[in-house]
């Protein structure tokens, strides 16, 4: 199987709770935070999932709560369409090759992301943040709990 994992359908891989482990990089300054916390992909009413994520992030030495909602959406094929929370896009999702790149522009930033999934309890994402004031990379674990 290679490098990748092969996931059929994106929802039914990620449906469940996971660990998450978050390092965020700033290139320019050389300044690096760390999330944990736990992912949580449940039933999201009308189909998909609502995925909570919740945790502990640490920056310039000092930790606070720190939280997002996202909304993933049936795709075409097994694939997925993230939303944010309030319902505006944010990338498409297609696990099927065990890897997929996908861009996200913001402002006069890009988002640039990279999913891989190692097997049926890990999978990872490297995003990496361009523009006039930003130059991070943040490279988050996630292993499946229970």
């Amino acid at each position: 199987m290679g490098e990748f994992w092969p996931v059929p359908d994106a929802l039914t891989y990620l449906a469940g709770h996971w660990r998450a482990e978050r390092t965020v990089r700033d290139l320019a300054s050389g300044d690096e935070g760390h999330f944990a916390g736990t992912v949580v992909f449940g039933p999201l009413e009308g189909g998909g999932l609502l995925h909570r994520e919740s945790g502990d992030f640490t920056w310039r030495g000092l930790t606070r709560p720190a939280e997002r909602t996202l909304r993933f959406l049936p795709g075409p094929g097994g694939t997925a369409d993230v939303r944010f929370a309030d319902g505006r896009p944010f990338h498409d999702l297609d696990l099927t090759a065990g890897r997929h790149v996908t861009d996200h522009p913001c402002s006069a930033d890009l988002y640039r992301g990279e999913f891989t999934v190692r097997d049926a309890g890990h999978w990872h994402t490297v995003w990496r943040v361009r523009g006039p004031a930003k130059d991070l990379e943040l490279t988050t674990g996630y292993a499946r709990v229970g």
